[in-house]
């Protein structure tokens, strides 16, 4: 990257996440016309996008796999801010938002994601290898998660429908933040080694990444930019969230659309940032982004919606339906069978995009 691209790009990322938050302060509250809610869009995917690359820089500060977990973090942020601000006031039509959304994050980053960073290192090396110990716990968390918190409450009969009841609810939020913190535990401490990328040869890669890490003066100055981002990407997706669900409920899509917006909204960027990984060699950071954020997704979602629900209004559903439940395993058996060898090649990869373009298919047409 030129030096001029590199001041341009801190340059649009700093006052970025300030316009969205003028925007945000203007538009609070008001009824606002098509063209300014077009506008508050753009700052909100501005800062989005803002959030991201500066979550980068502080990733770029403390190394991998800490910096896996700081992207994973702030999507997850963000997307807890973005369902807990539709769900506000919006009653029972509401109510399987947080449901959707968390699913549609499965599905993008254990397929989507996994699949693109797969098939990217697989047509530059003819093999894409990452470390086969760290992916395949971070697959295991995943599909214990999602288990519990998405498949269960189908099943149970304490409370009438796919819902939890109030206890538990509580011990899936226990049991989620609980193996979250197991996780980041044993990514970033106990085990660090089996979340380091690897070369195509198997061989450890260097920590550094060409470019010198920011300086912390630098560094603070992004974190402060991150927070200034998050609430701007919270505040501006409330202001706009009623012409979301106004354009989904217009165009007469199933109100599950309204989550996998959401989820592909908010994971966009870090699923640039994990084929841009891909394309250095660095399959094992790729999965590192994309396991990381669907643990986040469930283990920090769950709780917050799960606390939140002590005064949102209306019902809480979280239990799938048959179609999505059979997505899901699917998903978890071919994900193991992928990350079990450590090497994945162009079938691997087109395998679970064919997964991931099954699940926009019939979101749009169950």
């Amino acid at each position: 990257m030129s030096s001029s691209t590199k001041a341009l790009t801190r340059e649009w990322t700093t006052w970025g996440p300030v316009v969205a938050l003028l925007a945000l302060v203007l538009a609070w509250g008001r009824d606002l016309p098509a063209l300014a809610v077009v506008l508050v869009a753009l700052c909100l995917v501005a800062a989005v996008l803002a959030a991201v690359h500066h979550a980068e820089v502080i990733a770029h500060r403390v190394g991998e796999p800490f910096g896996s977990l700081v992207l994973a973090v702030a999507v997850t942020v963000i997307e807890v801010g973005l369902i807990v601000s539709l769900m506000a006031g919006g009653g029972e039509k509401t109510a399987t938002y947080a449901r959707d959304t968390v699913f549609a994050a499965v599905m993008i980053t254990c397929n989507g994601i996994v699949g693109l960073a797969l098939l990217v290192a697989a047509l530059r090396n003819r093999v894409a290898v990452f470390n086969a110990e760290g992916s395949g716990g971070a697959l295991a968390t995943v599909c214990t998660l999602a288990t519990m918190t998405l498949v269960l409450p189908t099943f149970t009969t304490s409370q009438p429908g796919p819902e939890f009841s109030g206890a538990q609810l509580a011990f899936a939020a226990v049991a989620s933040i609980g193996l979250y913190a197991v996780f980041v535990a044993v990514q970033t401490v106990r085990h660090r080694d089996y979340f380091l990328p690897v070369t195509p040869e198997g061989k450890e890669c260097s920590e550094d990444d060409h470019a010198d890490p920011p300086t912390k003066a630098a560094t603070l100055t992004s974190l402060g930019l991150l927070l200034v981002a998050l609430v701007a990407v919270v505040g501006n997706a409330k202001v706009i969230s009623p012409t979301i669900e106004d354009g989904v409920e217009s165009a007469g899509l199933p109100k599950a659309v309204v989550g996998v917006v959401i989820a592909l909204m908010v994971l966009l960027p870090e699923t640039l940032a994990a084929v841009r990984a891909a394309r250095r060699n660095r399959v094992q950071t790729s999965l590192n982004l994309a396991y990381g954020s669907a643990i986040a997704s469930i283990g920090l979602t769950i709780p917050a919606i799960a606390l939140a629900s002590i005064w949102l209004s209306g019902p809480l559903v979280l239990g799938l339906g048959p179609l999505h439940m059979v997505l899901l395993a699917l998903t978890g058996v071919v994900s193991a069978l992928t990350v079990v060898p450590g090497r994945a090649t162009l079938l691997q990869g087109g395998v679970h995009l064919a997964i991931f373009a099954a699940f926009v298919f019939l979101s749009f047409s169950p």
